[in-house]
């Protein structure tokens, strides 16, 4: 139970990202850098190392969660090729060019890849939770040391969520419905490690592929985003500054 409570203090922190997320206005290339550098500190600094913990076999000489992580990156990048949405982010640097950018979300990119990334996210906070809920199983201290992690990397989940949500074209509602959606994410994993648990190494593979899936997003849409429409010096101290904030954060944690 000392787990789901925690676990409702990761809701709160969820709720604030999004809700700074909102408050952007023309600072918008700002975030996208920063949330770039976020999901980049995550990738690197949180998902890939536990992944490879918890699934560390190896296939050809390769660990298996490397393997899903490769296989990540390239099953969103066929999917992005498969519906040519790179066309629509053509046109709208083309825009940039002239000058007539309104700082509005994608609107050629097809909805689905942000909601399929949003969910993604979501999933991801349901092992957070998970993970608050086995660790407290470990012992008291154990699960204090991964709470503080999961708390303080859930204010980027939630700024993530209603960011890359509303930069492929979904609306506020939708947005926020997301939003809480991830809120609640961590509470339910927490909860449910009150009943059963998850195999190790499924875990550590769905961990990998979501990495993969994740550093994609950053390189490839959010920061050629975030660098068309401004001078890029900027938005590239905001995305050192994310990968900066991350690893202080996790390094506390741990």
């Amino acid at each position: 139970m000392t787990a789901v409570l925690v676990a409702a203090g990761a809701f709160l922190m969820t709720l604030i990202g999004g809700f700074v997320a909102q408050r952007t206005g023309d600072r918008r290339h700002l975030v996208l850098g920063f949330a770039a550098g976020l999901m980049l500190g995550v990738v690197a600094f949180d998902l890939l190392p536990e992944a490879i913990h918890q699934a560390p076999g190896e296939v050809h000489g390769v660990p298996q969660a490397l393997l899903m992580f490769a296989a990540g990156f390239l099953a969103i990048h066929v999917v992005e090729r498969a519906v040519a949405i790179h066309r629509g982010h053509e046109g709208e640097y083309a825009e940039h060019t002239h000058g007539h950018h309104h700082g509005h979300a994608h609107t050629a990119g097809p909805q689905g890849v942000g909601l399929t990334a949003a969910l993604a996210l979501v999933g991801h906070s349901v092992m957070d939770g998970f993970a608050i809920g086995a660790a407290f199983q470990a012992g008291s201290t154990v699960g204090t040391v991964v709470a503080i992690a999961v708390v303080a990397h859930d204010f980027a989940d939630g700024f993530n969520t209603y960011t890359i949500t509303r930069l492929y074209g979904n609306n506020r509602r939708r947005a926020l419905a997301l939003l809480t959606a991830d809120a609640v994410a961590p509470v339910s994993g927490a909860a449910i490690t009150l009943a059963f648990t998850i195999p190790e190494h499924l875990l550590g593979l769905y961990l990998g592929f979501f990495s993969g899936f994740l550093l994609y997003l950053a390189t490839s849409d959010i920061l050629p985003e975030a660098h068309s429409p401004h001078p890029s010096r900027s938005t590239l101290l905001c995305t050192v500054a994310g990968v900066g904030f991350m690893w202080l954060v996790i390094g506390f944690a741990g």
